[in-house]
């Protein structure tokens, strides 16, 4: 469909010698929450970055392969014209302005001046309620929940038909983590997004996605709806750690498996 947001046999090289990404494809679809999981150094922020126009800062491009979304080439684009065409990123760590206030955060993602930014701070509000309380307090000062729910705020400021959100749960505790995901699961079904969710908690990110793709090595080498991953044994014992009968692997364990997982 042209509202999709299509990455095709995309191959990412940084300072034109160190091969990350090799042949990736994926898509994201309209209205729909898609995650993508891996461990570190499996290429998912490369991906994102292909997709968010952030390789060029980081001495990265596409060598072969596009991106597209409604029917347009997002390849070679800059960041802030792939944030016009709809598509914005919440960079991994949260990255908020510390030193302005949460409200001053989230008006900063107004900066493409779509929309009515009061009634679109009062949107934001409505789904992180917590901020308007602590709206006037220094980002610096918040909580890294908090911090997280800032950041995604400010994407929605900016109108995404696309939000790319990179390892949301990073440090935090488990129920917060949770309380996010909600919060994005609810975000999705209220504004019609599409959502690509980079995960190394696989087993969080499954039970709040529609679709799911495994990558290793800079290769998607699994993929399908999220309910058929979490219940394959080689996503089950390798990245849930749960064996068949439902006992749970120490890490030598599945460092070992790590090596005769059938896709390497």
């Amino acid at each position: 469909m042209a509202s999709d947001l299509t990455v095709n046999n995309v191959e990412v090289v940084y300072h034109d010698i160190v091969q990350v990404l090799r042949g990736v494809s994926l898509t994201v679809r309209a209205g729909s929450i898609t995650s993508l999981l891996g461990t570190n150094g499996a290429g998912k922020t490369t991906t994102l970055r292909a997709i968010s126009g952030l390789l060029k800062p980081e001495n990265g491009k596409i060598r072969e392969g596009t991106v597209t979304f409604e029917g347009r080439t997002l390849s070679g684009m800059t960041g802030t014209d792939v944030v016009k065409s709809g598509v914005v990123q919440v960079p991994e760590g949260r990255r908020v302005f510390k030193h302005l206030s949460i409200e001053e955060n989230l008006r900063a993602g107004a900066i493409l001046g779509r929309g009515n930014w009061q009634a679109d701070l009062e949107r934001i509000y409505t789904y992180f309620p917590k901020l308007r309380d602590l709206r006037h307090k220094q980002a610096g000062y918040t909580s890294g929940g908090e911090q997280q729910m800032i950041a995604i705020g400010r994407a929605l400021m900016a109108h995404p038909k696309v939000l790319l959100l990179d390892e949301p749960s990073l440090g935090l505790a488990p129920l917060l983590v949770q309380e996010i995901f909600e919060n994005v699961r609810h975000i999705n079904r209220a504004e019609g997004l599409g959502v690509l969710v980079v995960e190394q908690n696989a087993n969080i990110a499954l039970r709040n996605s529609d679709y799911g793709y495994v990558m290793e090595g800079g290769r998607i080498v699994m993929e399908g709806r999220s309910a058929e991953l979490a219940s394959n044994p080689d996503v089950k014992e390798f990245y849930l750690g749960v064996t068949e009968h439902g006992s749970r692997k120490s890490f030598r364990e599945v460092k070992s498996y790590k090596r005769r997982k059938r896709w390497m």
